[in-house]
């Protein structure tokens, strides 16, 4: 007999990460898209907003967040999305699992707001207070392939620069083969910043075009710091410098350093390898990894290359899927106790 289908929603339904989940969830044979919520949108189908979704959800509509309210309270959904902007999301989700049914959900954050466990930390790096410093023990966040079980009900996923650094550098801290001083040189596609163009995100300005943007004070330098460390036991250095790339999807992340005395190619491989043997979605292959090979798809590729002590650890992610909805897809699948690959073995198509 097949399992039943398990009714989820999303907070926050109008942008690309949403999409995603949507377009995700719409193929998964255990859930269910229960509903979606928009402040803009209420009343309007779900291809007004993301006509790639025509076909698919039928009948499916965006609600207001009182209509959310109501599901929730009434015990309708298993699990909650939330994929609302950072600074906004913590207060979204405060007010929302307050009421009744709140606590019973399985919760996955996408968004930026739980990502520390210090809500002043938080604020020195975003620059204002934390919406929800009452939950922030309530979340844990971690990249799926580097925490076995969830410690609770709630989670919040790491992000898409985060993901793909913390794939390379993890395992390196924890088989302590190189040195705990990393060096991060990140290229994103487009569709990183959001569906609101700003003078850096519209296509005149990044079509054929290739630039650095708050390098070596990126806020999510400091993100990946303390997630690493949470996750290998070893603090660690992270030097930053994320670039636009002129692509929409997409993140080639090269981490370098040095390595510690007698390690080599074949030794680097092995421990990266080794470290993901029993993960469904990264794989460490022997040439350099590509953007193409990825993207729409929610699998990770990881080089590795090294000369005398040095070396280049290389890993690409679609930064919409592994870097976001995929991630938390895989989040949901444990909390609700399902096959963490289910709705996610969905090749790339390559030529995108």
């Amino acid at each position: 007999m097949s399992n039943p289908q398990r009714p989820v929603a999303i907070l926050g339904g109008s942008g690309y990460v949403s999409g995603e989940l949507a377009r995700l969830i719409a193929g998964h044979p255990a859930m269910q898209l229960a509903a979606v919520s928009s402040t803009t949108l209420a009343g309007h189908s779900l291809a007004d907003r993301f006509p790639n979704l025509a076909g698919c959800l039928e009948g499916t509509r965006f609600v207001t967040p009182d209509e959310l309210t109501a599901q929730v309270a009434d015990g309708a959904l298993d699990g909650l999305f939330c994929a609302a902007p950072h600074g906004a999301a913590a207060g979204l989700l405060a007010d929302l699992l307050a009421g009744p049914g709140g606590s019973e959900l399985a919760v996955v954050d996408a968004s930026a707001d739980f990502r520390f466990r210090d809500p002043l930390r938080y604020e020195t790096v975003y620059g204002h207070p934390h919406g929800a410093p009452q939950l922030i023990d309530r979340f844990g966040c971690a990249v799926p392939e580097h925490l076995a079980r969830a410690p609770g009900k709630w989670m919040a996923h790491p992000g898409c620069f985060a993901t793909a650094t913390l794939l390379a550098v993890v395992p390196l801290l924890q088989s302590g083969l190189a040195e705990p001083d990393f060096y991060v040189a990140g290229i994103t596609g487009s569709t990183g910043s959001g569906n609101k163009p700003t003078a850096t995100t519209h296509h005149p300005e990044r079509h054929s075009n290739l630039f650095a943007y708050r390098p070596l004070r990126h806020r999510h330098a400091p993100e990946m710091e303390a997630l690493a460390e949470a996750a290998s036991a070893t603090a660690a250095r992270i030097r930053f410098v994320p670039h636009s790339g002129p692509f929409a999807r997409g993140i080639h992340v090269t981490v370098q350093g040095r390595l510690r005395r007698g390690t080599n190619a074949e030794g680097l491989r092995a421990a990266l390898a080794s470290a993901y043997e029993s993960s469904p979605f990264v794989e460490v292959i022997d040439t350099e990894p590509r953007i193409k090979d990825v993207v729409g798809s929610n699998r990770a590729r990881i080089g590795v290359a090294t000369d005398g002590d040095s070396y280049a650890v290389m890993c690409v992610i679609d930064n919409l899927v592994k870097g976001a909805a995929g991630g938390a897809l895989q989040w949901m699948n444990r909390l609700l106790e399902l096959d963490e690959s289910l709705g996610l073995n969905l090749p790339g198509p390559a030529w995108i």
